[in-house]
C-alpha cells in the first residue's frame, strides 16, 4: 500500500476512531486501526468488538493494499505535522511509514489478516431520523444508565417506536435510583420500524459524537443483534445488549400531591454550591419546603455545612426530603427550559421532575433517607 493524502482529511478520518479503539490490554490487537486503500479511497476500520466504525476519504492511491497500525500513535503523529500532503507506505514488515518533506515516522504495525473479522450488514430497511432529535434524546437519558455490570440489561438506553403514535420514538434509562424518559416525534421523514432494543452506553456516546453537529437527517437500522447508523461515508455498528428491559412505566409514580415550580438556573446554581459541603460519595442534600420557599442544606462532619434558600412557587404543606444532589443536577443540566416542575408526595416516595413546557420528558428520582 502506498498513498498520498491531505493532512486535513486524514486527521478527521483517524480522529473519529480514537474513542472506539480499545485502550485496555484485554485484546492488544484492538489498539490498532485497519487502513485499506483501493481505487481513489482510503478506508479506515476500527472496533472494540462492541462498537465498530468504518469511514473513508478520497486520496491518491499509488499502490492499493491494507495495513494495520496503532491508532493513538498514528493520530498523534499526524496531528503534529504541518498542513499539506502526507505519504503513507506499508513496508515489508507490516510497519507503516508516514512521510512528509524531511519528516519520516515508522509505526509498528501488524498483519491486516490478524485484525478481527469486521461486522457487516445487509439490511436495506433503514429509518430516516432528524439528527438533532436523536442527539437530544441521548443527552436527556444517557446520564441515568447504570454502571452496575451485574445488571447488564440496565447498562444501556432502551429505544423503541411508540405504538399507536406515528413517527414517535421513546428512549428510557434507569439505574434503580433514577429514571429518565423522553419521547419525540421524528418528523415527516421518518420511515421504517423499530422494535424495542437496548443500546449500550458506549455506542450511544459514539452516535452522539457523530450526530451532534449534523444538520438534517441520518439513517438507522436494526439488524439482528446490532444497530447500524449511517451518515455520509461514516458507518457505526453497535452490538445491542441482550435481555429484557424492566417495565419502566411501573417506576413512574402517579398522583403526586405536592407541586413545586422553580427557576431551573437558580436551583442548579444553588445545588452546585450547597453540594460542595455534602458527603462526597452520596452527595446528599436536604430539601425543606414551605410556602413560597425552598431551603437546601448539606452537612459533612469532615468539611462543614451549608444552607441556601430560594423562592419557589409552592403552596403545599411543609415537607422535608433528602436527595442525591448530583442526580438532580444531571436532570437540570439536560433541560433547556427556563422553569421546571418538581412533583412530590412525601419523604419516602420518589419525585418527578419535568420541564414546564415539555411534557414528553420525565425524570424520576428516588429520595435518600435523612
Amino acid at each position: 500500500m502506498k498513498i498520498k493524502v491531505a493532512k486535513e482529511d486524514l486527521i478527521k478520518l483517524i480522529g473519529r476512531t480514537q474513542n472506539i479503539v480499545e485502550k485496555r490490554n484485554t485484546m492488544p490487537i484492538l489498539v490498532n486501526v485497519l487502513l485499506e486503500a483501493t481505487g481513489n479511497k482510503l478506508k479506515v476500520l476500527a472496533t472494540n468488538l462492541e462498537v465498530s466504525l468504518t469511514d473513508e476519504i478520497e486520496c491518491e492511491v499509488l499502490t492499493p493494499g491494507k495495513v494495520a497500525a496503532n491508532a493513538k500513535s498514528f493520530f498523534e503523529i499526524i496531528k503534529e505535522m504541518p498542513d499539506g500532503q502526507i505519504q503513507l507506505t506499508k513496508q515489508e514488515n507490516n510497519w507503516l511509514k508516514v512521510a512528509q518533506g524531511k519528516s519520516v515516522f515508522n509505526i509498528v504495525g501488524i498483519s491486516p489478516e490478524e485484525y478481527p473479522v469486521f461486522p457487516s450488514y445487509t439490511t436495506k430497511d433503514f429509518m430516516e431520523i432528524e439528527a438533532k432529535t436523536l442527539a437530544d434524546m441521548i443527552a436527556k437519558t444517557i446520564y441515568s444508565v447504570s454502571n452496575d455490570e451485574t445488571r447488564y440489561h440496565l447498562n444501556g438506553v432502551y429505544f423503541e417506536k411508540i405504538t399507536g403514535r406515528k413517527d414517535a420514538y421513546l428512549m428510557v434509562a434507569t439505574d434503580g435510583h433514577r429514571l429518565s424518559l423522553v419521547n419525540r416525534l421524528g418528523g415527516d421523514k421518518i420511515s421504517g420500524q423499530a422494535e424495542g432494543v437496548i443500546i449500550p452506553r458506549k455506542g450511544l456516546q459514539e452516535i452522539y459524537k457523530l450526530l451532534e453537529n449534523v444538520e438534517g437527517t441520518f439513517k438507522m437500522a436494526i439488524e439482528g443483534s446490532q444497530l447500524v447508523v449511517c451518515h455520509g461515508n461514516t458507518v457505526l455498528m453497535v452490538r445491542l445488549i441482550e435481555g429484557k428491559y424492566p417495565n419502566y412505566r411501573q417506576l413512574i409514580p402517579q398522583n403526586l400531591s405536592e407541586h413545586i415550580s422553580v427557576r431551573r438556573e437558580e436551583l442548579l446554581s444553588s445545588l452546585k454550591r450547597v453540594s460542595l459541603l455534602s458527603n462526597q460519595k452520596s452527595k446528599g442534600v436536604t430539601f425543606n419546603l414551605s410556602k413560597g420557599k425552598l431551603e437546601i442544606t448539606s452537612n459533612n462532619p469532615e468539611l462543614g455545612d451549608a444552607k441556601e434558600e430560594i423562592e419557589v412557587d409552592y403552596t403545599g404543606a411543609g415537607l422535608k426530603i433528602g436527595f442525591n444532589a448530583k442526580y438532580i443536577m444531571d436532570v437540570l443540566t439536560s433541560i433547556n427550559d427556563k422553569d421546571i416542575i418538581f412533583d412530590l408526595k412525601d419523604q419516602l416516595s420518589p419525585g418527578v421532575m419535568r420541564p414546564t413546557d415539555d411534557k414528553d420528558y420525565t425524570c424520576v428520582i428516588m429520595p435518600m433517607r435523612i
